[in-house]
């Protein structure tokens, strides 16, 4: 529990930034990898139908998800740093971090 709780304040603190970031550049001139076209190329591969605007829980959270997603995010093993953390996602993309608007994926 005390790990989980860890894990979860950076994971809150990243989203923190990483929101503020989002929020004052244009996402189409933003980088957050290197390799952030080829993430998002096996992405789309692998969870061609995934709406990403609004999330639906349960396709993050099911058996056969997370038997697509654990493989996913092995391909990026040694090429993004900190590849296997969890992270906090807003499940309605147009609206901010809170408690009802964000799951933790991981």
């Amino acid at each position: 529990p005390r790990v989980e709780l860890a894990w979860a304040m950076k994971a809150h603190q990243h989203a923190q930034v990483y929101f503020n970031l989002i929020s004052s550049v244009d996402p189409r001139f933003l980088n957050l990898t290197k390799v952030d076209e080829q993430i998002y190329s096996e992405f789309r591969k692998t969870f061609k139908d995934l709406k990403i605007d609004v999330l639906d829980p349960e396709e993050l959270k099911s058996e056969p998800a997370k038997e697509k997603w654990r493989p996913f995010c092995l391909r990026f093993e040694g090429v993004v740093e900190d590849f296997n953390y969890g992270t906090l996602l807003r499940l309605d993309c147009r609206k901010a971090y809170t408690e009802e608007n964000t799951i933790f994926g991981g």
